[in-house]
């Protein structure tokens, strides 16, 4: 789903056909077998900058030399306060809420100058009531879109509502989510042997508390911040380690650090919308979870078999979903067969013909080529979803929310994702 909306916020430095040359341009880059076009590129003197989200292409374009970090987190914070507003991300969303969309990019950039980003400050300035798009028209919940609170459990669907909507009745329900979503990347070797691994995590917080009261969040107590002082890595085979060591880490810009390196609590009240409270990155030798294995050999003169095999880290008891295996493969491949275990189910195998791309699902492949396979194949790439897991161990050990009367108790939902950004095995 690639969804095509055309907003002028600018100062008409560029041309008018500037939305039909960007997707031009990436439908072209793909249709040349190449990846996704890249989040910054140049037609005709005209710089343009894109994200996407959820199928949505969010793009700016300018003339001018400008800071591409900067313009790429405009573009990051529009989606973010879009969503805020509408909900949900969608083609149907935008469609329905036309006119909110194109009121809020207006007071968020004038003539090409942004103004603010910030849920709650628009508030104050826009004036259309979202929309909403009815569950039925969502898509299908996964594992992954589940949130828990001790033994309760309630669907995703929770924060797919507007900063602005109430419940049946006219009542607004107090509650708040927050989410500790990591993406990893690991590489390994030929031989399986991990040799790099780094975590990019975020805490994500989206309150539909009113008042705005005050909260705090407490983290674990064994948190260390930075790898000086002497301290070692440990090996993530050993069941002993050293707490939870994050390289370095930045909260936003409402977080009270007053109480943080004593009992690693932070205080904050939460603004509208949904914001990361800290981001962090970890670099210390974790458990992945998954390992991969890739053995290519020889079957023939002019035929070769791949083995992949794929070992889960994690206990039994979480489920992984959403779950992709590829692999390039030579240009000159001519056919591709699988094999998978007996009681592999449910899973499936594909060979694209015109990409010369694996995708599994798979155990074995047979391959038909025609020159050395071994330099020109791989590597292998997986992507994966496993909610209610997190690798580096950083939990949060309560919520706390300051009471209006003695009956106020909010419900409080959290969640842990943890997500592939570039999960690679070298064949």
């Amino acid at each position: 789903m690639c969804g095509s909306f055309s907003f002028a916020t600018d100062r008409a430095e560029v041309p008018k056909g500037s939305t039909e040359t960007f997707f031009r341009k990436v439908k072209f880059w793909k249709e040349d077998g190449n990846a996704e076009a890249p989040p910054i590129f140049n037609v005709d003197g005209v710089n343009y900058f894109h994200v996407k989200v959820v199928g949505l292409y969010f793009v700016a374009t300018t003339r001018v030399n400008v800071s591409p970090s900067l313009v790429l987190e405009l573009l990051q914070r529009i989606a973010r306060v879009i969503k805020d507003y509408l909900g949900v991300l969608n083609e149907d969303s935008f469609r329905k809420n036309f006119v909110l969309v194109y009121e809020l990019l207006d007071e968020v950039i004038d003539f090409g100058y942004v103004q603010t980003t910030s849920t709650e400050v628009l508030k104050s300035y826009v004036f259309n009531e979202p929309i909403l798009i009815a569950p039925a028209r969502l898509q299908p919940i996964d594992p992954a879109a589940i949130f828990t609170q001790g033994a309760k459990r309630m669907p995703g669907t929770a924060v797919t509502k507007s900063v602005l909507a109430n419940d049946p009745g006219g009542r607004r329900r107090e509650e708040i989510f927050v989410d500790i979503i990591e993406k990893i990347s690991v590489t390994f070797s030929s031989n399986g042997y991990i040799l790099t691994s780094e975590i990019d995590g975020t805490i994500q917080m989206k309150s539909y508390l009113s008042g705005n009261p005050e909260i705090c969040l407490a983290l674990n107590e064994d948190l260390n911040i930075g790898r000086g002082g002497g301290v070692s890595v440990y090996d993530y085979r050993s069941s002993s380690g050293s707490g939870v060591i994050l390289d370095d880490c930045n909260f936003h810009e409402s977080v009270q650090l007053d109480s943080f390196d004593t009992d690693r609590t932070l205080s904050l009240v939460p603004p509208d919308g949904e914001f990361p409270v800290m981001n962090y990155r970890m670099t210390q030798e974790f458990r992945p979870p998954f390992h991969v294995n890739t053995l290519i050999e020889e079957a023939g003169r002019l035929k070769a078999e791949v083995i992949i095999k794929i070992r889960a880290e994690f206990p039994s008891d979480i489920i992984a979903n959403t779950i992709a295996v590829q692999m390039p493969l030579p240009n000159y491949t001519s056919r591709a067969s699988f094999e998978l275990e007996h009681d592999a189910v449910g899973q499936k195998t594909d060979f694209k013909e015109t990409s010369k791309m694996l995708e599994w699902s798979l155990k074995k492949a047979s391959l038909e080529f025609s020159s050395n396979i071994t330099k020109e194949a791989g590597p292998v790439s997986m992507t994966f979803t496993i909610p209610m897991y997190n690798v580096s161990k950083l939990q949060v050990k309560y919520l706390q929310i300051a009471k209006k009367s003695s009956s106020y108790n909010p419900y409080r939902w959290v969640r842990y994702v943890t997500q592939a950004n570039s999960y690679v095995a070298r064949t």
